[in-house]
Parts: C-alpha cells; sequence; structure tokens
C-alpha cells in the first residue's frame, strides 16, 4: 500500500476516532490533540501495519496506548520525590486556588474545631492529618506510642459531633 492510499485509509476513520478521543478525554482540545497524536504515530509507523489486519482497531490501540502514556505522564510529572530515609512519593495537591469558596469556608470550619481540642489531642492529631507516623509522633511527645494511637482517635471522637454535617455517611 502507498504512503497516498495509506493515508486516505486512516483519514476514513476520523469521526470514530474523533468520538473515541473526545470518550477519553471529555475534552475538545484534548481530544483534537489525541486525534493529532494518532495520527502522527499512524504515519510514523505506518512500516509496522500490516496490510491484511484491521486499521481501525490498528488505529484504535494507537489512540488508547497514547492516552494512556500521556496520563502517566502527567501523573508522574506532579509526583514529587521525598528525600528523606524513607523515600515516599507524595503527590501535590491542587493549588488553593482551585478550591471553591464552599470548601474553603469548610476547611476553615474544621480546623477551627480542631483548633478548640485540648493540646494533648490537638498537637497528636494535628501531627497525624500532616502525615507524621505514630512512631515519630510518639518520639517527638515523648510518649508510648499506645498513648499517642488513644489520643488521635479520642481526638476524632470530640470532632465527630460539632463536625457532623461534613461527615460523608
Amino acid at each position: 500500500m502507498s504512503t497516498l492510499e495509506f493515508n486516505n485509509h486512516i483519514l476514513t476513520h476520523k469521526k470514530g476516532l474523533e468520538y473515541f478521543a473526545y470518550s477519553l478525554t471529555s475534552d475538545r482540545e484534548d481530544a483534537k490533540d489525541l486525534m493529532q497524536d494518532t495520527y502522527m504515530k499512524a504515519i510514523a509507523y505506518k512500516d509496522k501495519f500490516r496490510e491484511a489486519t484491521n486499521l481501525k482497531a490498528w488505529l484504535y490501540t494507537i489512540m488508547k496506548n497514547t492516552f494512556i502514556n500521556n496520563y502517566r505522564r502527567q501523573v508522574k510529572s506532579r509526583t514529587i520525590i521525598d528525600q528523606s530515609e524513607d523515600l515516599y512519593y507524595l503527590n501535590n495537591a491542587k493549588d488553593q486556588n482551585d478550591r471553591n469558596p464552599s470548601a474553603i469556608y469548610n476547611a476553615k470550619e474544621i480546623l477551627k474545631e480542631v483548633n478548640a481540642l485540648q493540646e494533648e489531642y490537638k498537637i497528636p492529631f494535628s501531627m497525624h492529618t500532616e502525615g507524621y507516623k505514630y512512631k515519630e509522633i510518639a518520639d517527638y511527645l515523648n510518649l508510648p506510642i499506645g498513648t499517642v494511637k488513644s489520643r488521635i482517635f479520642l481526638a476524632r471522637q470530640k470532632l465527630m459531633e460539632p463536625l457532623s454535617d461534613y461527615n460523608p455517611n
């Protein structure tokens, strides 16, 4: 099959590929970018296509794999590598600007209730929500680990009543 014939054949699947790209991305501009990437890869790897096979399925596979690879690349670019001893990954939180006003109000209300806790409950609870492990909190506060777990549990219990409006259940 000549290059011109191949290009004409892949263009016959344009409408179906557009629908598929939109179903993957849910965004018109991203769908157009995905279409362009798919056509570019199809033309670049024309020699990998076997004529006796299904061209439509081949194009859909290219599109699906391109979408998955782009998604993985985006997730990886938003990941921070922590250089501590544990070397664990942390995902970036959304920017404060991405939050809606009611979410900001809710966060302030929750923080107000947390700050109203007695110090013996507030400090371990706050450290735990910031990502510290029980052992780290116990070492920092010079307390047994069981006491730390108990205080965090009791802090949650104390917060449940005033924050019952925020309970998803």
